[in-house]
């Protein structure tokens, strides 16, 4: 048997097929080979359209299972991940009714902040844990506020997960840790917030069905099951967010653990046992997935927009595509650490939750003409992320994570020595690189919620470290003083 897994991207859909008792990785594919489209109809926007997602897995789906030469029969149950706090709103016939608002989409900042206010902060920050922001809630608002016609005919609304299994399977559901990320849930009184509700305005009736992360939540119909060349009725039993998938994928489920990664955005994520918040919701807490306790696991977030976003932008900007992320990585290596006083922030991507909401766009400072050729702005750029990074992480120890150990795929930024190293020496924890990604997170994880993994043990079978990387002393300090520069220049520029 065989468990297939789907990471909904907002680059691509990925999908990847593990074997269940080995935890080998059977096969994996993505689409579309070139980054999907986002719309941005005005600044500070942006959009996909929900179908493109739905064609994209499809393809994927159709794909993994050729190439791993295996019958549609043989796939026993279906994970999705998802990107997070995004918004899909439908009507009765589960007709979208219009572009999904996504996640660096920052049109209802301050749609949440009015929320805040009225509410008021010392009753919101206990219940929520996080202000309602530039969450789905949020943006859900600001469709009621600015589009009231097609406000007018939402039956459900839904994160982007939701959408692809409901075209899986018919089934408008979500769940608990979902309605988290989307700052719809209630940490005091373990239920859907209905004071969010009623604040906005919201029926209660668009709230879906909400089940637990790891059951049954529907099996693929015919119809489904044609587009997607598998069996009908195969279960859905397992979808969650794209970063607690990406820490479950790490084997990453107890206080004390931390999963990272840097694709399009960066994101630190630590599991904590108690519920704590940042006052600013610079980082934020949400449900985690923790298919092994009954006891709550929480995990505190920290992302920053624009990381993967600027590398490619250096790269098809500046090199005009010209040359390889690899070929990018090694021009990185040959500048000094602090790139010889050169400095990037790398806030290029929307309002930053971890700036309190604010905007500065990407900034290099400090060039020189005589000094700094094209080696110090790729080595600038890869250590102002991982200094915007860290900066977040100092916050995350205010709330309690421990930054001892991080784990994270070997993947995107992470396959740059520049990167991995810098992340190492500024944080001074020891950083392990796994063969793993978020789409095979996703089919491991519905082998838990089809009941057929009983133990980590079981689960993670096939899971290992690629690469350890040890803060090295004889350049932390280097890094450290660059870091503090880096965080002057960041304070000069808000």
């Amino acid at each position: 048997m065989y468990f297939l897994g789907f990471d909904l991207g907002s680059s691509s859909v990925k999908a990847c097929l593990i074997h269940a008792d080995s935890g080998s990785v059977a096969a994996s594919a993505f689409y579309p080979e070139r980054e999907m489209a986002i719309a941005s109809p005005k600044p500070g926007f942006a959009e996909q359209q929900p179908e493109m997602w739905w064609e994209n897995a499809c393809l994927a789906s159709r794909s993994v299972i050729q190439k791993a030469g295996i019958s549609a029969d043989e796939v026993g149950a279906i994970g999705i991940s998802y990107q997070m706090h995004g918004l899909v709103v439908i009507d009765k016939d589960q007709n979208v009714l219009r572009p999904s608002i996504i996640w660096c989409d920052s049109r209802a900042v301050e749609v949440g902040n009015q929320a805040m206010e009225a509410i008021g902060e010392e009753y919101v920050l206990p219940h929520l844990l996080n202000s309602p922001g530039n969450f789905t809630a949020s943006k859900l608002g600001w469709v009621k506020q600015n589009e009231p016609d097609v406000f007018s005919k939402v039956y459900k609304f839904m994160l982007p997960g939701d959408y692809l299994a409901m075209r899986m399977t018919g089934e408008v559901v979500t769940t608990p840790s979902g309605l988290s990320e989307g700052i719809f849930w209630d940490f005091v009184n373990n239920r859907p917030a209905d004071f969010i509700f009623n604040h906005f305005g919201f029926d209660h009736q668009i709230l879906p069905q909400v089940l637990p992360t790891f059951s049954e939540q529907g099996k693929i119909t015919a119809e489904a099951a044609a587009a997607l060349g598998l069996r009908q009725g195969v279960p859905v039993t397992y979808r969650a967010g794209d970063q607690p998938n990406n820490a479950f994928s790490l084997n990453v489920l107890e206080p004390g653990e931390v999963a990272a990664t840097a694709g399009t955005s960066g994101v630190v994520y630590g599991v904590s046992d108690q519920i704590k918040f940042d006052p600013k919701s610079r980082v934020n807490t949400f449900l985690h997935v923790n298919p092994l306790t009954d006891s709550s696991r929480y995990g505190v977030l920290l992302c920053v927009n624009g990381t993967g976003s600027l590398n490619g932008w250096l790269r098809n900007s500046l090199f005009q595509g010209t040359i390889s992320y690899p070929d990018m990585n090694q021009i990185a290596s040959q500048a000094p650490v602090g790139a010889d006083g050169l400095f990037c922030l790398p806030f290029g991507n929307g309002a930053e939750r971890m700036l309190e909401n604010q905007d500065p766009g990407s900034t290099f400072k400090g060039l020189q003409f005589s000094r700094h050729d094209i080696s110090h702005y790729v080595r600038a750029s890869q250590e102002g992320i991982v200094f915007a990074l860290y900066y977040g992480m100092e916050i995350m120890e205010t709330v309690g994570v421990s930054l001892k150990n991080i784990r994270a795929g070997e993947a995107n930024m992470f396959l740059s020595p520049v990167f991995r190293e810098t992340f190492a020496n500024i944080s001074g924890a020891t950083v392990e690189l796994y063969n793993t990604d978020g789409a095979q997170g996703a089919a491991r994880a519905a082998g838990f919620g089809l009941g057929y993994y009983k133990s980590r043990e079981d689960a993670f079978t096939g899971l290992t470290a690629l690469r350890t990387i040890e803060p090295d002393i004889s350049f932390s300090e280097a890094t450290k003083d660059a870091y503090g520069k880096w965080k002057e220049t960041l304070g000069n520029s808000l």
